[in-house]
């Protein structure tokens, strides 16, 4: 059977390096978890307007974000043809797009052993992986390891 690089063999180093490899990185997505907190221009609304608020702290309405959506679909219905409605859509959209990726928080929450069992998972994944494509393409060169 032709492996990694068209040469003999690796192909079972391949695959055992490519399970332990992704069982590794669902072990660590697995442990992390997504919440939300404060955006980035909802937070800097509510800091301006002098109510503090923490990392962790109510956002004000989101609600104001909507209005240049609002009037850019309200003005492309009128008249599709109106360039400063499409500009104001495509800014209406980053702007929401923004604030909304500046809400997501990744915690991660698992032990010391665990961690460093996922990562030694992963690591001897891709050495495993890494092992068998150099060994093929150390065949292919003629070159004996």
């Amino acid at each position: 059977m032709k492996g990694s690089g068209g040469t003999e063999g690796g192909v079972g180093q391949f695959f055992i390096g490519l399970v332990l490899a992704g069982l590794g990185m669902y072990l660590f997505f697995d442990s992390v978890r997504v919440t939300t907190g404060i955006g980035l221009l909802s937070g800097g609304m509510q800091r301006m307007m002098g109510r503090g608020g923490g990392a962790f702290g109510e956002t004000t309405s989101m609600g104001i974000l909507f209005v240049p959506f609002l009037i850019a679909v309200i003005t492309l219905f009128y008249d599709a043809s109106k360039k400063w409605g499409w500009w104001l859509l495509y800014f209406a959209i980053a702007v929401i797009a923004v604030e909304i990726l500046s809400c997501v928080r990744f915690l991660m929450n698992t032990k010391l052993t665990h961690l460093l069992g996922i990562l030694v998972l992963f690591a001897a994944g891709v050495g495993l992986i890494l092992r068998s494509t150099a060994n093929a393409h150390f065949r292919q060169l003629g070159v004996a390891r």
